[in-house]
């Protein structure tokens, strides 16, 4: 009490409150499986009903499905952003690995969620948005390759921006793991694979 009045509770806002319910299921998606995972105790750990979480998402696949595209979202970000300024074309493709690595290293659950193949389990909504994810970085990546390899043929450039994606994807999972690797040696490894045929469009 303060001066005879008892003080409220501030209401969360709602965008707040999805963020923060989205944080928790990242936490719980990602350490228990999406299987696991108990909408009860999420809503516990907010502090809320489990029909609010209903009311904010439709459905506990709903819920994971929102944790991607946020994943997706800030992925995207992270690696658009990190290629402003380059002056060609492998430094463009270095910068964009070394912030994709970085970005799985230091946001491993969100990560995880957009490799578990156990989405398809929770739904095709879950499938369809890890499937989304790794087509927006094709997108990204073949832009970029427009962008600086303006001659070469489309395909050629599509196929390449595949590669890179697939390639990313499984490194990453050899990355995250490897404490003695930085995100920098892990682009490294990366390009000496993928360089020697993209450098051949330069005319290098």
């Amino acid at each position: 009490m303060t001066g005879g009045k008892v003080e409220r509770k501030r209401r969360m806002p709602r965008a707040e409150r999805e963020r923060q319910m989205m944080a928790v299921a990242e936490e719980i998606f990602a350490d228990r499986g999406y299987l696991a995972a108990s909408m009860d105790d999420i809503a516990e750990l907010c502090g809320v009903s489990k029909p609010m979480i209903y009311e904010y998402f439709g459905s506990k696949e709903g819920l994971l499905v929102a944790c991607i595209r946020q994943a997706r979202t800030e992925l995207a970000k992270a690696t658009t952003e990190s290629v402003v300024g380059s002056t060609s074309a492998e430094e463009a493709l270095r910068r964009g690995l070394v912030a994709f690595f970085e970005f799985t290293d230091t946001h491993r659950r969100a990560w995880s969620l957009m490799l578990r193949s156990e989405a398809a389990v929770a739904g095709p909504a879950a499938a369809a948005e890890i499937e989304a994810g790794r087509q927006e970085q094709v997108e990204i990546d073949l832009a970029l390759f427009k962008a600086f390899l303006p001659d070469a043929p489309h395909q050629d450039l599509e196929a390449a921006a595949q590669i890179v994606v697939g390639a990313c994807e499984r490194l990453s999972l050899w990355y995250v793991n490897e404490e003695d690797v930085t995100a920098e040696q892990a682009a490294d490894h990366l390009m000496r694979a993928l360089w020697t045929g993209l450098s051949s469009m330069v005319g290098n």
